[in-house]
């Protein structure tokens, strides 16, 4: 029998793909055969790109910032993808940023910032990508959420509001993409070691109280999202559509 975990021939696209998570998820998608191009703001990527060829598989990267994305931009990035890598099947939207403060505090701008990354290029990169999907009739997106989907969190609203709401489109998707042979899920990481859980890890007394709940008694190292990831990309999930697929070290067990 074939491996349905095999993406041998897949092309796929990871925002944010040159660092944390992102990183760690399109590392193993190349591990399981896929061609991927990322996208980075700032970090550079030509790590990630040397350890993608070192897998075997073509690697392709442009910068982009999804602060104001419009679908001019997220055509762009799409489009640059499919071109480098001779089309797109899967996309991972795991682009996000983080501000943490007191919520009678916090900026509208900053609220703002925070929702045009987390959410509207979630939004118009699915859009762009499940345009292509759509029309060949087959597709894999997936949505980096977090347990934050399902829970309130501390001083994080903004936050907090994008993930709930990607779950949201998630199902959303799912609903009208399905039909097309486009399956559309997300994964749920919990608390993980990032840059954008870096003040967290750096303050002793928070850090302890986020340990003491995680069951598993540690944070998780970016590389043990991507088991969920090649599994919602490849054919082993053929029948998973509006999933959500929580990687937390059993924190919503708790």
């Amino acid at each position: 029998m074939a491996n349905p975990f095999d993406l041998t021939g897949r092309r796929a696209l990871v925002t944010g793909g040159a660092t944390g998570i992102g990183e760690g998820i399109a590392l193993g998608l190349a591990a399981a055969g896929a061609d991927v191009a990322l996208t980075y703001r700032s970090h550079a990527p030509e790590e990630t790109l040397a350890k993608i060829e070192a897998a075997g598989r073509k690697g392709a990267a442009v910068q982009a910032d999804f602060t104001g994305m419009d679908e001019a931009a997220a055509a762009e990035v799409t489009g640059f993808a499919a071109d480098a890598l001779g089309g797109l099947d899967i996309l991972v939207n795991n682009a996000g940023i983080i501000y943490r403060e007191e919520s009678v505090d916090m900026p509208l701008s900053e609220w703002r910032r925070v929702l045009q990354v987390n959410l509207d290029s979630v939004w118009l990169l699915s859009q762009a990508a499940g345009k292509r999907m759509v029309e060949r009739g087959s597709g894999k997106i997936v949505i980096v959420s977090s347990v934050l989907g399902s829970q309130g969190g501390l001083r994080v609203p903004a936050y907090t509001s994008s993930k709930h709401a990607v779950i949201g489109l998630t199902r959303a998707l799912c609903n009208e993409w399905a039909p097309h042979g486009v399956n559309v899920n997300a994964i749920a990481p919990g608390y993980t070691a990032t840059d954008n859980t870096q003040a967290l890890r750096d303050d002793p007394e928070r850090s302890r109280a986020l340990l003491d709940r995680i069951p598993a008694g540690r944070f998780a190292d970016s590389s043990e999202m991507a088991g969920a990831a090649v599994f919602l990309a490849s054919d082993a999930a053929s029948y998973c559509h509006g999933s959500v697929v929580t990687v937390d070290g059993g924190w919503l067990a708790r």
